[in-house]
């Protein structure tokens, strides 16, 4: 199992707004979180990820006690093992597209690699914008840097919280079969928080929260 919480309750300033007795993911399973906004989907991915830390509970990633660690330790593994495709997407504006995927690759503590980077880049249609800044993509084109910058340490665990919410259909489902084919690469699991019904048939696994 790469992901297993028991007995979470987790929330902010002593208001609980997410209760899992048990949730888990196998190795490469694809699952998607699906509710409204206030029902807890962001939280479990800042859980997942080490960014959060429960009220209560364990938290176990890839076999590791994420609640049982401190701020440091979290992030040195979060770079290492977990990638994070967040809802907004949080390109550096001063750093080019591939000095962003460098980034990603120096705070995890791994050799800058600018042969992964070219060819993730490339796998994604967009190997020609390693020297743009942010503000000089389109909306779909930050996306995928966001998705690159996200893979390009080969993450065991890939989070993506609401990935295609401000999507119109057909960019819907190119950005969830990024996900996939990047997830299906190197067999990583893959977890997909989003209110948007349109890619609920995509996932096999689906856990519904209510708010």
């Amino acid at each position: 199992m790469i992901v297993e919480i028991t007995g979470l309750r987790a929330g902010y300033h002593g208001q609980m707004v997410l209760a899992l007795d048990r949730f888990v993911m196998k190795a490469g399973e694809h699952t998607l979180v699906l509710g409204p906004s206030g029902s807890g989907k962001t939280t479990l991915l800042n859980i997942v990820s080490g960014i959060a830390l429960p009220m209560s509970g364990e938290v176990r990633v890839d076999g590791t006690r994420l609640d049982q660690l401190n701020g440091g330790e979290r992030d040195h593994f979060r770079g290492r093992h977990i990638g994070f495709v967040m809802q907004r997407l949080h390109l550096i504006s001063a750093l080019t597209v591939e000095a962003n995927l460098q980034l990603a690759q120096k705070l995890a503590g791994v050799s800058v690699d600018g042969g992964r980077m070219r060819a993730i880049l490339d796998t994604l249609g967009i190997g020609d914008k390693r020297r743009a800044w942010p503000h000089q993509l389109s909306q779909g084109e930050a996306q995928r840097v966001a998705i690159a910058r996200a893979v390009v340490n080969r993450p065991a665990l890939i989070l993506a919280d609401e990935p295609t919410a401000a999507l119109d259909d057909g960019s819907c489902e190119a950005a969830i079969d990024l996900l996939f084919d990047q997830a299906g690469e190197y067999g990583a699991t893959l977890l997909v928080a989003t209110h948007d019904q349109r890619i609920k048939p995509r996932f096999a696994h689906v856990l519904e929260l209510a708010r």
